[in-house]
Formats: C-alpha cells, structure tokens, sequence
C-alpha cells in the first residue's frame, strides 16, 4: 500500500511539474501593447437566442482599438427570442457591422459549424484573418489587435488566445477551471505546436482566430460539418493540410462565462464530451486514470491516517498536495481563482468523470441536443 501511494504522488508530481513548464516557458502571451493591425480583419459573431446576453459581447467589439480596416459580422441562426433586434439596437447604423440571417440548417451539418461556415462566406474578399467569437465573450479594447500579432508571431494558421473563464456558482467554480488545467498538465505545448500530428491538437471555439488562407486551405467549417467538437477539429484539419496551431493566454484578451449554473453546465458539457476521447474504451481509460491520480489519494490517505498507516497518508497527503499545486499554477497563468476553489480538485475531478459517463449514457440513449437540435 504505500509502494502504490508513493508511485502515484510521483506520478502527481511529475504532471504537475510540466503543467508548471507550459505555463511558465511554452504558453504564449500575446502583447499588451499591440501595434496597430495593417491588415483586413473580419469578426464572426454567430447567435442562437442570445438576445438576453449579446450587448456585452457586440459592445466590446465595436470598442475594438488598433484595427483600421475592421468588419464585424454577425449571423442569426433562426433565434426566437429577438436576437436580430437586440442586435440592431447595440450596433445602430455602425457602417462595421453587417447582420445575416442563417439559412435553416442542411442535412449532415450541425448547428456550430454551418452557422460559422455562412460567416465566412459572406466575409469581404480583402479579409485576411478571421476572428470567430461567442457571444458569452466580452473583449478588451485591444484583444483584436493582440490576438492578430499573437497570429503573426506564432506563424500559426490557427491559434487560440483563451479567455478568462469566469465562473460563478460552486458547480462551475468545481468544474470551469479544469478545462486550461486539462491542457496545461497533459498537452505538451510547443510539441504540439509543431507536430504536424491532427491527434495532437487543442483549440477552443470561444475566441478562435485563424489565417484565412489557412482556414481555406483546410476545408474551412465545411471540413467539420458534423462536428460537435468543430473547434478542435478545425485545429486537426488544418494540421492536415499542412497548417499550424497553438495556443496562448488570453486571460488579458477577454473574459467568458460559459454557463451561468449547475444545469446549463451540465447540459453543455454532456452534449460533447463522449466526442472527446475517440471510444467509450478510451474515455473508461481517462476516467479511471484521473480518478486514480486526482481522487484516490485523498481518500486512501483519510482511511489510512484512521488506521495508523501514517507512512501511506503521507504520501498520499503528498499526492494531493501536487495535484492541488497544479490547479494553482493554472490558476497563475490563466487569471484564474486559485484558493480555496484548488484544495477542491478531487471533487472536480469526481464531477467530470461523471458528466463523461452520463454524456456517453444519453448519446447511447439518442437524448442529446443544444439549443433545441439533437446532437447526435
């Protein structure tokens, strides 16, 4: 017993040291003080009922600095509740924006992907990086301008600067953190970035600013049509066609709220995970290894501390110890909260264990969908 306590408070240790060399050496910054954008840049707003939440998001684009030849484009996808006129009311007659209505939706694409697909084809021929946003960011004033040098200095076609994830009841506060940390610990950085490898890839759809000559030449969001992950997907086909991905911190960037409780959260991440792990095989895999490292020790080391094994709760004191380091260090680097949300991380990694077998059970049960579309 304390051999296997030992071994997974190395194992521990060992994560958390590279999560602490990608925050620290591989993640990339963009600047604080961009110089001004000489090229056409094109943002892509895609909405779905969002007409309770969009201002914020369409507000700060519209206050976007250092970005002459600017235009923002804005698609609503057959939204009920207002969304076009909620619009209309922020951007008034600003000659920047130009609002579209989505097309209803064609067999073989789900809603993300064919929403994004009809932005790009309406963006001007003289556009050459696209900047695709969710509604639920709201950007600094520079974000724009940093994100496109972020782009040129990373000779990337894809890059990601991801936002500041706020999170704000105790079911997100457990579980938001957990998506920079999942990449910060098992993603090594830079070799991601220059594997020509689709496998090794990682991209996240709320702020996604890409090259538009490289988005072409990948298939654009035509190449993930059906897609629930269509931004990870759209790193891996552009890795495929020869292109570039990586990632940075954009905590500086801008801000996102994904959900704004326990159930719109988990809504959001039962509708995708099962896509995440390729079979239900590897994500048993994932699962079990993360409950192994994350959540075992603090448990084994309680029942041994009560049974005088005080050599074993030690080194599982120590196990958890690390991993709660981990979740600090990606706090650090991405404008997270680290205390006391990080003594927590077994508890966040119980949860996200379970919103991946309960994903995989109504996939299995053909019971997913977003925004009133089925998923799969």
């Amino acid at each position: 017993m304390t051999a296997l306590a030992v071994v997974l408070a190395v194992a521990v240790t060992g994560l958390t040291l590279h999560t602490l060399v990608n925050a620290t050496r591989w993640l990339r910054r963009p600047p604080a003080a961009p110089a001004p954008v000489d090229e056409t840049v094109a943002v892509l707003l895609p909405l779905r009922d969002e007409a309770a939440r969009l201002a914020p998001c369409l507000t700060s684009l519209l206050a976007q600095r250092g970005v002459a030849r600017l235009e923002i484009v804005v698609l609503d996808d057959n939204s009920t509740d207002g969304t076009a006129d909620a619009v209309r009311a922020v951007a008034g007659t600003d000659p920047r924006v130009r609002l579209l209505t989505g097309a209803p939706l064609p067999d073989g694409w789900l809603g993300k992907p064919y929403a994004c697909h009809q932005l790009a084809g309406h963006v001007s021929p003289e556009a050459n990086v696209l900047v695709f946003v969710d509604a639920d960011v709201v950007l600094a004033p520079h974000a724009v301008a940093a994100s496109v040098a972020a782009l040129r200095d990373a000779s990337a076609d894809l890059l990601t600067p991801y936002p500041r994830i706020l999170a704000g009841s105790a079911g997100e506060r457990l579980v938001q953190p957990l998506l920079q940390w999942s990449w910060l610990t098992f993603l090594p950085l830079r070799a991601m970035e220059r594997s020509p490898r689709p496998s090794l890839a990682a991209a996240g759809g709320q702020l996604l600013v890409v090259d538009r000559a490289g988005y072409d030449r990948a298939g654009g969001h035509a190449a993930v049509r059906d897609r629930v992950l269509e931004d990870i997907e759209l790193g891996r086909a552009v890795k495929r066609s020869g292109g570039r991905i990586a990632l940075a911190d954009g905590s500086a960037l801008a801000t996102c709220r994904m959900y704004t409780s326990w159930r719109e959260l988990a809504a959001g991440y039962t509708k995708s995970m099962w896509a995440s792990f390729g079979s239900p095989a590897g994500a048993a895999a994932v699962v079990v290894t993360l409950l192994a490292l994350y959540a075992v020790p603090p448990v084994l080391g309680l029942a041994a501390a009560a049974s005088g094994r005080y050599g074993v709760a030690l080194a599982c004191a120590a196990a958890w110890l690390a991993g709660v380091a981990g979740r600090v260090v990606t706090a650090r680097a991405t404008g997270g909260r680290a205390f006391p949300d990080a003594l927590a991380h077994p508890v966040s990694v119980v949860l996200f264990g379970w919103l991946i077998l309960r994903s995989y059970d109504l996939r299995r049960r053909r019971q997913l969908s977003w925004r009133g579309r089925p998923v799969s």
